[in-house]
């Protein structure tokens, strides 16, 4: 914070240095968490297909909203689910609704990741970058 410049004693690498240096002391005490982005999903399903929809939004940490009936024996849902967990979802839906699902998303907001799958990105990426090595 009080760092000077001095012609002969100062170059961007020693400040680059001392910033990085500064960085490794202040991200711990910050208590930083990692975020993510959660969507608002909406799908349209069966009714026979209900129960194995919820089971599976619930397995993905998705939070449902609501349920409203739409007419020929379809349900709509909403619910909040992290992206991460929805990759792979229209193949997911399709596989439980024989293909008789649909669904749209759109950004809803950003949430901390709970701590135990903070700690599996963590993990994980420190083994990405001992690879690296």
């Amino acid at each position: 914070v009080d760092g000077k410049y001095h012609p002969v004693d100062s170059s961007a690498q020693s400040f680059e240095i001392a910033g990085s240096l500064g960085m490794q002391e202040a991200v711990p005490l910050a208590s930083p968490t990692i975020l993510e982005p959660v969507m608002t999903v909406t799908i349209t399903v069966p009714e026979s297909n209900m129960g194995d929809v919820m089971s599976d939004i619930n397995t993905k940490r998705g939070r449902v909203l609501g349920m409203t009936p739409i007419g020929n024996n379809l349900q709509q849902i909403t619910a909040n689910v992290p992206q991460a967990e929805l990759l792979h979802y229209a193949t997911d839906l399709r596989s439980i609704t024989q293909g008789r699902g649909s669904f749209k998303m759109e950004f809803y907001q950003y949430e901390e990741v709970p701590g135990n799958v903070q700690q599996e990105i963590i993990t994980n990426y420190k083994k990405a970058q001992e690879t690296k090595k």
